[in-house]
């Protein structure tokens, strides 16, 4: 018998943390909690700004307030989609009045006939990070592909506060945020 992988154990305590807390909050709440993220990332949205996000899954923090701020602002706004493996995820465009459709791991994304966006900004969800920036993400690797491939867009967490951990097991390839925001502040630095 091999032992678990210490990030399998810590994620597993992390989502488990993460749902409780999620449920634990009013939905007015949560709106208020979710809401409070837009004041950090105002500054940032300009016209033209190619902005990008997810939809929430297992009690993640919604980004979806932010997302509509930065389309409300001018930026241009998109969502994950893929098409059937974690190598196939990309970003299309994507308006707060669109619909969603079914993708192929059951989270809701645009059309296939949604315009692809190369992010200025990636507001990524995670299931834990620590004071440095390092996130602990789900495990299949779509966010670490996707940060390889856009290495100049800015990446930004998003998370309940307490996903925190002191600290992370970091593998080579994992790249720490530039900032993480949660309902109670943010850590690291963002400039426009």
């Amino acid at each position: 018998m091999t032992a678990l992988d210490p990030k399998t154990t810590l994620r597993r305590e992390l989502r488990a943390k993460r749902r409780a807390y999620a449920l634990s909050l009013s939905p007015q709440a949560r709106a208020v909690s979710e809401q409070s993220l837009i004041k950090y990332l105002r500054p940032l949205w300009r016209p033209g700004l190619r902005v990008v996000a997810y939809i929430p899954a297992g009690g993640e923090i919604s980004p979806l307030p932010c997302l509509i701020d930065a389309h409300q602002s001018g930026a241009i706004t998109g969502l994950g989609w893929i098409a059937d493996t974690p190598e196939s995820m990309v970003f299309r465009r994507w308006k707060p009045d669109d619909a969603l459709i079914d993708g192929p791991l059951g989270v809701r994304q645009p059309g296939d006939d949604a315009p692809l966006i190369t992010p200025d900004i990636i507001l990524t969800p995670l299931v834990g990070f620590d004071d440095a920036g390092n996130r602990l993400g789900q495990g299949g690797g779509f966010y670490d592909r996707i940060f390889a491939r856009y290495p100049d867009a800015k990446r930004i967490g998003l998370a309940w506060s307490v996903q925190q951990c002191e600290s992370l097991p970091i593998d080579p390839w994992d790249q720490p945020l530039q900032a993480i925001i949660t309902e109670a502040g943010m850590i690291g630095e963002l400039t426009p």
